[in-house]
């Protein structure tokens, strides 16, 4: 039985998992394994270790990207309307988009210039992925999705909405669902998803995710998952393979966040969802101090966490 505190603890290690995992894992976005090793030779584990090559230079040390940016736009949908909006959700990342924007996905900018798409935005979301003859599967739904899973109620249909606001490929909303019911148990009910659980939500949304599930699986070393293969680095399969392999091999929340930093490729995307499950699964209390601390504007952002996490709380009453 999760106690009131246990629950809390665990909300609060999913948001700080999320921002964290992003934050470090900017300074791996977009290379290679090999070339993360000669950068960091003793692995990228600190913000102020992070080399301001590229775009990187964008962002300060510790701040996290618009994967940590769009999941607030969900997580304030869910205050206002205690569900997911789609139109409330769209006002959001456009006002995030127009006000920040920094780091916006292709297709997610595409779908925001798109005519009608604020009125209605799944249907427009449709429109968008069909006419990429409904082959755009990238993963800007999944690095913004964990704050669904802590929301208590409708967790598979908040995670449907959320991700086709501009995700509308069934491989991403399978993806958002997945990693959702994985934070809802871990938080709510302390329990883990199995791999045969997991397979049988994944068949209901589309028959290529199964065989990325048993990747990360089977998978004894994160090196087997490919993280930095340059032509799929972006798609929403590959992300949840790095989610589920530190789900199911991390031993603690810090091995899993180098693990997948270290691995190059999306590494902000892969490590903000990959490390929000693990805050899930082992609490707040496991996060070293120093990832907290020295997380840019991190009173700002525990402010935004602890409302939220009360909010669920009061409202979700009935947690044992």
């Amino acid at each position: 039985m999760m106690t009131k505190e246990q629950i809390y603890d665990r909300m609060m290690g999913c948001l700080y998992g999320q921002a964290i995992g992003d934050a470090l894992g900017l300074g791996g976005e977009g290379q290679y394994a090999d070339g993360m090793k000669r950068m960091y030779p003793n692995k990228l584990q600190r913000y102020d270790e992070i080399i301001p090559f590229a775009h990187v230079r964008l962002w300060k040390p510790g701040e996290f990207t618009d994967d940590t940016d769009q999941m607030l736009c969900i997580l304030n949908a869910l205050l206002s309307d205690n569900c997911i909006n789609p139109n409330t959700l769209a006002k959001n990342i456009l006002n995030w988009y127009e006000t920040d924007g920094m780091g916006c996905g292709a297709l997610t900018s595409k779908i925001i210039h798109a005519p009608g798409w604020l009125e209605a935005p799944i249907e427009t979301s449709k429109i968008v992925w069909e006419l990429t003859n409904k082959n755009s599967a990238p993963n800007g739904g999944l690095m913004r999705t964990s704050v669904v899973g802590l929301w208590n109620e409708y967790v598979i249909e908040n995670a449907e909405k959320a991700c086709m606001v501009t995700h509308y490929d069934p491989r991403c909303v399978g993806s958002c669902v997945i990693a959702s019911l994985i934070i809802n148990n871990l938080v709510w009910n302390n329990k883990e998803l199995g791999y045969d659980e997991i397979i049988e939500i994944a068949n209901q949304y589309d028959s290529r995710i199964a065989e990325w599930v048993t990747l990360a699986k089977e998978s004894n070393d994160i090196s087997e998952l490919y993280l930095d293969d340059e032509t799929s680095m972006g798609y929403t399969l590959r992300t949840l393979t790095a989610a589920l392999w530190a789900y199911w091999h991390s031993p603690n929340f810090t091995s899993g966040l180098i693990d997948v930093v270290n691995e190059g490729g999306d590494a902000d995307t892969n490590a903000s969802i990959a490390c929000a499950i693990l805050g899930a699964k082992f609490g707040y209390g496991s996060i070293p101090s120093h990832y907290v601390e020295k997380m840019y504007k991190t009173d700002e952002y525990r402010a935004t966490c602890e409302k939220f996490s009360n909010l669920c709380l009061s409202k979700f009453n009935n947690y044992n």
